[in-house]
């Protein structure tokens, strides 16, 4: 198992790190407030393929693995970038995945590969007949659901919601949103339906904690060159120990979350090749891929919001300033931790699978 990026990846990363740098950042994240959708950055990424761009070649994608389009997501969340890359890119993965069937829509058309419909996922079961919180459902053309055994997609491709409707007002600033699931198709059905919306989740939880890294990293950054710059008695704040001492564990945490992300995507590229995963903590041989991208996210959780507390500390009180980025990382970190659930109940989830495992 090598988790250094390639060649390809390299290139991916330098060229997506220029893209968000360029066209998104803080400063069009301030402006994409408060439902967190840049539609000028989204029509100027199209343009880059990167919607499709891990749909399977055969369905007409890009064929990019889980560890590429991870690569991708750290550098999104390095800018904050308002736009439901992460979402949209797990849900046509989904939809790519299905078998055709005759009685059907194409699971899969043009307009969701380019990008031009944006297809969401509902990271929950659905509950008397809504899907709840959405992630991108506040922009999104259409959901995946899964409806009790029924994975499902709502309203017919003609329909376009007007973006922003319905938001659900959140201090993380994403497009949060209900979705009807009173008007559906129905994708698959039974332990077919269970399964698709398992492995899709898991796809979220892996790129959504890469998207947390990179939240993370650039929250140090922001420190780091704060604490250089200010002044206090004379001299940078950066030189006082206390001040030290507070960001100087970050770096360790925040590689270790990178690792765990980067090792989640490639235990998912595995799982789709057919290769079976082993959870075997006592010897520390973890390749099972549901186990690793709820580690990952709890990791990656972790570090963004340390990063993200200790980072504001630092900055005084300017750190809750509108002004300064920093309180947007603040607010991102916590908003993407918690938005599957409470990371403490990951964590029993998490406990739960390894006693399956063990016992």
């Amino acid at each position: 198992m090598d988790l250094n990026l390639t060649e390809d990846q390299e290139t991916i990363r330098s060229v997506f790190a220029a893209f968000f740098s360029g066209e998104t950042g803080p400063a069009r994240a301030r402006e994409a407030e408060p439902t967190g959708f840049d539609a000028a950055a989204w029509e100027r990424l199209l343009e880059t393929g990167a919607p499709g761009m891990g749909v399977p070649e055969v369905a007409g994608g890009g064929g990019a693995s889980l560890a590429d389009l991870a690569v991708v997501a750290t550098e999104a969340g390095a800018q904050i970038a308002p736009l439901p890359l992460v979402d949209h890119g797990v849900a046509s993965r989904l939809l790519a995945g299905l078998p055709n069937r005759d009685d059907s829509e194409p699971t899969t058309d043009e307009g969701i590969l380019v990008g031009n419909t944006i297809v969401g996922l509902a990271i929950r079961p659905a509950s008397d007949g809504s899907a709840r919180t959405v992630p991108s459902g506040a922009v999104a053309h259409r959901v995946v659901a899964l409806d009790g055994e029924r994975l499902v997609i709502d309203g017919p491709l003609a329909e376009v919601p007007v973006a922003g409707a319905g938001h659900l007002v959140n201090h993380g600033c994403l497009p949060l949103a209900h979705r009807d699931l009173s008007d559906v198709t129905v994708l698959a059905t039974g332990s077919e339906a269970v399964a698709a919306h398992a492995r899709a989740v898991d796809e979220w939880r892996t790129l959504t904690a890469a998207t947390l890294v990179g939240v993370a990293r650039e929250a140090l950054a922001l420190g780091v060159r704060y604490v250089q710059e200010r002044e206090q008695f004379g001299r940078p704040v950066g030189s006082f120990q206390a001040v030290q001492h507070l960001l100087a564990d970050l770096p360790g945490l925040i590689d270790g979350a990178h690792l765990l992300a980067s090792k989640a995507a490639w235990a998912g590229d595995r799982a789709t090749d057919g290769s079976t995963g082993v959870l075997d903590v006592d010897v520390n041989d973890v390749t099972d891929f549901p186990a690793l991208a709820a580690m990952a996210l709890v990791a990656a959780g972790e570090a963004a919001t340390l990063a993200t507390d200790r980072s504001l500390h630092v900055h005084g009180g300017y750190g809750f300033s509108e002004e300064y980025d920093i309180q947007l990382y603040y607010r991102r970190a916590r908003a993407l931790t918690y938005l599957l659930d409470d990371p403490a109940r990951e964590c029993r989830r998490l406990a739960g699978m390894i006693l399956e495992h063990t016992c």
